[in-house]
Formats: structure tokens, sequence, C-alpha cells
């Protein structure tokens, strides 16, 4: 489902891969987010994408009202706080979000799917 908004000059639409990139290169931003990670589930096993693939880590879910609901699947650094990392992902990307698209962002899940040295 996209996402719409109506303006004066028009219909605004927005596809959920826009959002999905935007909201990538924010987190890997972040601090402590080493990257998005994919998981295979037939294996079970986690690893980490390249800068160009970073939708592959993230779910955007657009609702009926234009509310956005993001999941995202990242590897934090070694010896970080994962709760500070979260909450400073979730703030930064919320904010973004919202600002970018001018629609809601409802609720943000992260999944920590592994940890890594920073060299």
């Amino acid at each position: 489902m996209k996402g719409s908004m109506s303006t004066e000059l028009g219909i605004i639409t927005i596809s959920p891969e826009v959002i999905a990139k935007y909201a990538g290169s924010v987190a890997v931003e972040c601090f402590g987010i080493v990257g998005m990670a994919a998981v295979n589930m037939k294996d079970g096993l986690v690893r980490l994408l390249k800068k160009d693939s970073l939708t592959h880590g993230i779910q955007v879910e657009l609702t009926e009202d234009n509310r956005i609901r993001l999941d995202f699947h990242v590897i934090v650094a070694y010896g970080v706080s994962i709760s500070a990392v979260t909450d400073n992902l979730i703030s930064n990307v919320k904010y973004k979000v919202e600002e970018f698209s001018n629609m809601p962002v409802d609720k943000i899940n992260v999944y920590i799917e592994g940890v890594r040295v920073i060299d």
C-alpha cells in the first residue's frame, strides 16, 4: 500500500520503498549501528547488508490512515548500550521520517540480529 496525501495542487503518493531507503540511511548514521541485517529464515543466518541494499533490513507498513510502521533488523557495535542505541535510533528515525514524508510514524520495532566489533 502506498501512502498518499492531498494538497491544493493534487495528490502526492509515496512508495514504501522510498520510506525504507530514507529510514535506512538515517539508521546507519546513528551511533552504535554497524548496519542493517538480512535474516535467512531457512538457515537462520544473519548477514550484514551493504549500503546499497539497506532496504532489505527494513519492513515498512502504511496503514489506511497514512500512519507508518517500521521494523528494523540491525547489527550493533560491540560494547555499546543496546537500550541507548535503540532509543537513539527510534528518536532519530521517527523525527526525520515524519519530517521527510509528512506522515506520522506510529510504531518502530527494532530487532537486534547481531553484534560486531568495529575496527
